[in-house]
C-alpha cells in the first residue's frame, strides 16, 4: 500500500485510506488496528463520525512512528466560522492525541450561509500557515461551491473528498476539481446506493 498521490502543495498522500463512517466508536479501536497491521496507513475519520477519540487510541497502540501515518479528519457544519474551526481543529486533534493533523477538509459546505463556509476554510488557511496542519481541502463540493470558494481564497483546496465510485463518477465535479489541481478523493469508492436509489447526503 505504498503508493502515494503528491497534492498540490507537494505533500504526499496515501493513495489507499481507511475510512471509519459508520463505524460504531466501540468497533472503531480493533478495525483502526486491524487496518494498520494490515498495511494501511491512511486513516480517514471526521468529528461528525463520533469515532476521534477512538481512532487515536488505535494508533498509539499500534507503536508506529507518527511520520508513518497520514491522518485526515472534517470539521463538521456547526462548528463553521473562524473562531469556531480553529476550536475544532484543537478538539480533533485532542482527540486524535496529535500536534498536526495530515489533511484537513471541511465536511460539506453549507449552501444558506455560505459566509460561513469561507470563514471556516479562512481558519484552515491559518492552521496550514501555522504548521499545525499539512494540507487542507473541501468534501461534497460541488462546482458552483468550488468557484465560489476560490473567488475568496488564495489556498486552492488539496483534495475534494465526493462520492466516486463506477455507479456515479461526478465527472463534472471531477474536471473542475482537475482544472484547479484538486485531487478527487473518493468516498465509498466500491459502490453506494444501488443506481436509482437515494444516496445520502453526507460523505464518508
Amino acid at each position: 500500500m505504498s503508493t502515494t498521490l503528491t497534492l498540490n502543495n507537494g505533500v504526499e498522500m496515501p493513495a489507499l485510506g481507511f475510512g471509519v463512517f459508520q463505524t460504531p466508536p466501540e468497533e472503531s479501536v480493533a478495525a483502526v488496528e486491524t487496518a494498520l497491521r494490515t498495511g494501511y496507513r491512511h486513516i480517514d475519520t471526521a468529528a461528525a463520525y463520533g469515532n476521534e477519540r477512538e481512532v487515536g487510541e488505535a494508533v498509539r497502540r499500534s507503536g508506529l512512528e507518527r511520520s508513518e501515518l497520514f491522518i485526515e479528519t472534517k470539521v463538521w457544519i456547526s462548528d463553521y466560522g473562524y473562531d469556531a474551526t480553529l476550536h475544532a481543529f484543537d478538539k480533533s486533534a485532542a482527540k486524535l492525541g496529535v500536534d498536526q493533523l495530515d489533511l484537513l477538509i471541511l465536511h460539506q459546505p453549507l449552501p444558506t450561509r455560505f459566509d460561513l463556509t469561507v470563514e471556516a476554510y479562512r481558519a484552515l488557511g491559518t492552521l496550514l500557515a501555522d504548521g499545525k496542519v499539512r494540507a487542507i481541502g473541501v468534501s461534497n463540493f460541488m462546482p458552483e461551491h468550488l468557484e465560489k470558494l476560490l473567488e475568496t481564497t488564495s489556498v486552492v483546496p488539496a483534495v475534494n473528498q465526493i462520492e466516486l465510485h463506477p455507479y456515479f463518477a461526478q465527472r463534472d465535479v471531477q474536471a473542475v476539481n482537475a482544472e484547479h489541481g484538486i485531487v478527487s478523493q473518493a468516498w465509498s469508492p466500491i459502490g453506494s446506493s444501488p443506481p436509482g436509489r437515494p444516496r445520502r447526503s453526507r460523505s464518508g
